[in-house]
């Protein structure tokens, strides 16, 4: 990507990105789950540019992005009180509201879809850009359709070069996975993607229970699809019984060395602790002090670390099913569908070993 599109988040800075939204371009935005595509939600050309861009399919509805909650309330045909008190409790943040959308959403941004997913970042330079384009931001992840998602500009750089029109680099997201969609209807609350918010938060700012599934055939936001965020290395989650995992990786090192092969590259994502020494060629080690948050901060960013490295497999252990924890295993679980995995993995064994000689 041409360094002059990566910009520094100044006043005048946000104000040309700004301007190339107003005239129908795209341009990547920090937030604090993750960096988002965006384009005028009500520029239908522009908002298939996107689609085109990342290579997304037309039947994934994006999210639209707005900088105050009255704002949000446009996009709507009608705004039930659990609406209004998730708002009020989680805005700006990470959590994208489903509602009925109004006229003046594009069925292009909905995928043909009679609601809309809207949500309020917390990013500063995130909501400055709204404010100054005078328009809700219709985005997606800044990255290509299905690959990790980024949380850095350089990473946003890499995946969509010049194919877009600016990236203004905020930094790290702070989150680092992207916002909890939940679904309102009929006096029901509905989860249809874990992230940033907990269900555990969610229940107790509405004693409701939230429910896992709408039991719908059709997307009705992003994040659905079985096969989503993943490297270009299979990717393989090791279950509850991890260290059952290990050992049988062990057993199967050993017996290759014996042979006088050599051990071929494998990576490993851990949750906060150390695996057996020498299995791996690197270990990610998301949080050592045990801190979901600061697990799914780090998650996306070391993903891609790892994937650099070429390895033959990415193995996972799993993290506890709690609070951001169930987002963490959604993403490792999405990320691992799709993939030759661990049965693949074993049957290619030999090709691998010698592909990783050198």
């Amino acid at each position: 990507m041409n360094k002059q599109k990566i910009l520094k988040p100044t006043a005048s800075n946000v104000h040309r990105a700004a301007k190339i939204i107003k005239r129908g371009g795209v341009v990547a935005f920090p937030t604090e789950t993750v960096y988002g595509l965006g384009a005028d939600a009500f520029n239908e050309k522009a908002v298939c540019r996107i689609f085109e861009v990342k290579k997304r399919p037309s039947f994934d509805p994006l999210i639209v992005h707005v900088a105050s909650m009255r704002e949000a309330v446009l996009l709507w045909s009608s705004v039930p009180d659990a609406a209004k008190v998730l708002m009020q409790k989680f805005w700006p943040g990470p959590l994208s509201i489903v509602l009925p959308k109004s006229s003046r959403v594009p069925d292009v941004v909905t995928s043909g879809l009679e609601t809309v997913a809207v949500r309020m970042p917390a990013h500063p330079v995130a909501l400055e850009l709204i404010r100054k384009a005078g328009c809700p931001i219709a985005a997606p992840s800044a990255n290509l359709f299905g690959y990790t998602s980024p949380t850095a500009a350089l990473s946003v750089a890499e995946d969509l070069g010049d194919k877009i029109d600016a990236v203004l680099d905020g930094g790290p997201s702070t989150v680092g996975l992207e916002s909890t969609v939940v679904k309102i209807e009929g006096g029901k609350i509905y989860l249809l993607r874990p992230g940033g918010v907990s269900v555990e938060a969610i229940e107790k700012a509405l004693r409701l229970k939230v429910k896992r599934s709408v039991g719908k055939t059709k997307l009705e936001s992003p994040g659905q699809m079985e096969s989503h965020y993943a490297p270009q290395a299979p990717l393989v989650l090791m279950g509850e019984k991890s260290d059952a995992f290990i050992k049988k990786l062990q057993r199967l090192q050993n017996a290759w060395r014996k042979k006088g092969g050599q051990w071929p590259k494998i990576a490993c994502i851990s949750y906060s602790g150390k695996k057996a020494k020498g299995l791996f060629c690197a270990e990610l080690v998301l949080s050592p002090k045990r801190d979901l948050y600061q697990a799914a901060s780090r998650l996306f960013q070391g993903i891609r670390k790892l994937d650099r490295m070429r390895p033959v497999l990415m193995i996972a252990s799993p993290f506890p099913m709690q609070n951001i924890g169930l987002a963490i295993n959604d993403r490792l679980q999405k990320a691992s569908a799709g993939k030759r995995g661990w049965k693949q993995f074993m049957l290619s064994f030999p090709k691998a070993l010698i592909g990783n000689q050198t």
